[in-house]
């Protein structure tokens, strides 16, 4: 059939529906001639268009006939010079770096690869691989928000639950079938009220752009479940589609958390994609322009630079690869209405030449951009090249994984001493780290566990990670954990093991949701998830990573004591403040805003900081002297909290403080007990309270009662 071909626009980039035709267009700075090839809906019957229009470096056509569902995909030609950097072999069909929807997922075959696998690199493959490519597809971007928007939750009053779109769903009793493991079904009202009960303010979705899953997973029956490995900026992974139509179904969820008052966060990798290494397949960036596309080595530019661990990276100092991250930024917040964004190994984007540069062109073109810099940037502030552990050194703007946070707690509840300066800064906010730059609390996002890692129940019941499953004879994941296992690797029946774990894991969730900055829940911690020892479930879309909803009592007794926590957090304006303290009496206040104590009742020396031996320790976060105005100028009160710290194997008497203003103390919650309903109990300031092992105990200080003398 003959098609009416127009000249068309060089901009937008992509397949863009106007409600009339579709225009074309694709960015190659080095190509000699461009195909588009259409497709019909099953992928068949090609039919190429050359494309004989170019304006500055981007080919383009218009296609007066074209509708939305169309499957389309690239061929481009010019030279095969992979030690010049170049990688052009049309007998390759390409994704479209700003497809929208991509349909299907990779056919492992040779004729994915460029070269001819087996002979010299050099040599071009000249096997067709368009049917074991999935097709690029024409979105038509109709839908009804309403009034939907952004929800700019402002970030001291944020808690993040990062969890993965499949993994919540896919076992959920009360989530109809046909949506578990979907956008929809995270979006369906079991999902939400659960959500909502709890007390999140946002979720953060392990990656949901289109991805690749490499050839040696298929082939051992794994996967990439974490999605690591985009193949599509633009495009939302269709396998978690329950309808067939991605782009509308996760518009659909989104809008729904937003009813609930819930953001949601991307998890994006733009700092490498699916192609993987010098021997990897050929899909899109390497094939459309590879020397523009990819950081390529100094002296062979036949290897890739990797700060990624993934074999290749994006080279953010590229004009045009700078351009397709902000305008994919740009479509999510825009057309897809998400609030924000965590940046992975997002170090990799900052390397200018070599050494990363928080002063970079990357974060100049975010901060100008009025879209981008209005969202949540969170940047996971490292990677695995040199000098590329930046956490504390992102700019203003930016919030920050703080791996220094997970790494003091786990230390401090392992029982390991020396812990208690680095304990004091990361309960506080991480001034150390933060403030000299202007930044605030919330610009530290705390975090015990993650998704990369033991989850909370597996932190404290290994000590050693069980990765047999993957595949890689466990060689894989992080060796050093600071975990415990209290004497029993693994899940026992041992009644007295299964209590003090159950009190670390409240530990640990405790100390986590009464830390300044902003918390991150780790999507199943609550209820006790386990991934059976494995501590980098990347491969595992099965029973090891995803929810499990049968619930015993002790999993329903710690959602219960979670739920109780993060009530605590947000009734509580001492415990999300948006300033530093200040360690000094504020405003007449009788007490400072920020104090230490020992265990003997009196504010910690300098000798007590630096002794190695210190594993007990308590903060007091005074409400009457909050540096702050709430947003009319009002001044902020609340109740002073004292929050005691027990990481000893042994009980400790810890004297209340008993200020110069005589006061008593109210027991909130004591982790020896595993609700907050068992602790209740008034004490008077100067008396001993009797902390239990490993331990976490919150009081509330009161007015104490006039005694008035008889006659």
């Amino acid at each position: 059939m003959s098609l009416r071909v127009w000249r068309g626009n060089p901009y937008p980039l992509g397949a863009t529906w106007d409600g009339l035709g579709v225009n074309f267009a694709i960015f190659s700075e080095n190509a000699e001639q461009v195909d588009l090839c259409l497709f019909d809906a099953d992928g068949g019957n090609e039919q190429r268009i050359r494309l004989n229009e170019q304006t500055d470096l981007v080919w383009h056509c218009y296609l007066p006939d074209g509708r939305p569902g169309q499957r389309y995909g690239y061929r481009m030609h010019g030279a095969y010079d992979p030690g010049a950097g170049h990688r052009f072999n049309p007998a390759k069909l390409l994704i479209d770096p700003y497809a929208k929807r991509i349909d299907g997922a990779v056919d492992w075959d040779d004729a994915l690869f460029g070269y001819r696998i087996g002979a010299d690199e050099d040599e071009p493959d000249d096997r067709d691989s368009a049917s074991f490519v999935p097709k690029s597809v024409v979105v038509n971007h109709a839908f009804v928000w309403g009034d939907d928007t952004q929800l700019r939750t402002p970030l001291d009053r944020t808690l993040i639950y990062e969890v993965h779109v499949k993994g919540f769903t896919q076992l959920h009793p009360d989530v109809p079938v046909e949506l578990r493991g979907t956008y929809a079904g995270l979006g369906s009202a079991p999902a939400i009220d659960y959500l909502t009960n709890l007390g999140i303010t946002a979720i953060e979705l392990l990656p949901v752009h289109q991805h690749v899953t490499d050839r040696h997973l298929v082939e051992r029956g794994l996967s990439n479940y974490w999605g690591y490995n985009t193949v599509g900026f633009f495009a939302p992974d269709i396998r978690y589609s329950a309808t067939g139509e991605p782009v509308s179904e996760f518009k659909t969820m989104v809008k729904r958390f937003h009813d609930a008052g819930i953001e949601v966060i991307l998890d994006v990798a733009y700092n490498h994609t699916g192609e993987g290494n010098h021997q990897g397949p050929t899909l899109s960036f390497r094939g459309i322009d590879n020397a523009a596309y990819y950081r390529l080595g100094a002296g062979d530019q036949a290897r890739y630079v990797d700060y990624t661990g993934t074999g290749n990276t994006l080279d953010a100092t590229s004009p045009r690869v700078l351009q397709l991250i902000m305008d994919s930024l740009r479509y999510w917040i825009t057309e897809m209405h998400v609030d924000g964004f965590r940046f992975d190994l997002a170090s990799a984007l900052a390397r200018e030449l070599h050494d990363v540069d928080k002063l970079g062109s990357f974060f100049d073109i975010i901060h100008q951009d009025p879209i981008i810099n209005a969202v949540k940037l969170i940047a996971e502030p490292w990677d695995v090249g040199p000098g590329g552990y930046q956490v504390g050194n992102f700019p203003v703007g930016w919030a920050e994984w703080n791996g220094r946070y997970r790494d003091t707690v786990r230390r401090f509840w392992k029982g390991v001493g020396g812990q208690a300066a680095e304990l004091a800064y990361r309960l506080s906010g991480s001034s150390d780290l933060y403030a000299s730059s202007g930044r605030r609390p919330h610009a530290s996002i705390n975090f015990v566990t993650a998704h990369d890692g033991f989850t909370l129940n597996d932190l404290v019941s290994y000590t050693s990670k069980h990765n047999e499953a993957n595949g890689e004879d466990n060689n894989d994941g992080e060796d050093n954990n600071e975990s415990m296992n209290f004497g029993i690797e693994g899940e026992t029946g041992e009644e007295a093991v299964i209590e003090i774990r159950e009190r670390q894991k409240r530990n640990y969730l405790a100390t986590l949701l009464l830390s300044q900055g902003v918390p991150m829940l780790l999507g199943g911690d609550e209820i006790g998830r386990t991934q059976g020892g494995n501590n980098n479930g990347y491969a595992q879309d099965n029973e090891v990573s995803w929810f499990s909803w049968d619930l015993q009592r002790r999993d329903r007794t710690l959602l219960s004591f979670t739920r109780s926590l993060i009530r605590l957090l947000k009734g509580h304006p001492v415990l999300r403040r948006r300033r530093f303290f200040q360690g000094r009496q504020i405003r007449g206040s009788r007490v400072k805003d920020l104090s230490w104590f020992a265990p003997d009742g009196t504010e910690m020396t300098d000798e007590q900081w630096q002794a190695p031996g210190v594993r007990t320790l308590a903060v007091q976060f005074a409400g009457d002297a909050i540096d702050d105005r709430g947003p009319r100028g009002e001044r902020i009160t609340d109740d002073t909290l004292l929050v005691i710290f027990n990481a000893d194997d042994r009980p400790v008497g810890f004297t209340l403080p008993d200020h110069e203003a005589a006061r008593r103390w109210e027991t909130v919650f004591d982790t020896v007990h595993r609700t907050f309903t068992a602790a209740h109990g008034e004490h008077d300031g100067g008396a001993a309270y009797r902390v239990a092992e490993r331990s976490v105990v919150c009081l509330r200080r009161l007015p104490r009662v006039r005694r008035v003398s008889g006659d």
